[in-house]
């Protein structure tokens, strides 16, 4: 599965437990931006929750 260098970013904040909104302040981006990461992570991963991304993920 092929990431962009941004959604492995936006993972890796995801798995250190960090909420959207902190994402977002850290990486200077609006909270949608984030949220439209997260929805894609969610679609390439095959999952349905931040739990089933952080398993995957780990698995990979």
């Amino acid at each position: 599965m092929e990431l962009t260098n941004r959604e492995k970013e936006i993972l890796d904040l995801i798995m250190d437990e960090l909420s959207s909104k902190e994402i977002a302040e850290r990486l200077v981006i609006s909270i949608s931006t984030v949220e439209a990461y997260r929805r894609s992570l969610f679609r390439k991963f095959g999952v349905h929750s931040v739990i089933g991304l952080v398993r995957a993920a780990m698995k990979m």
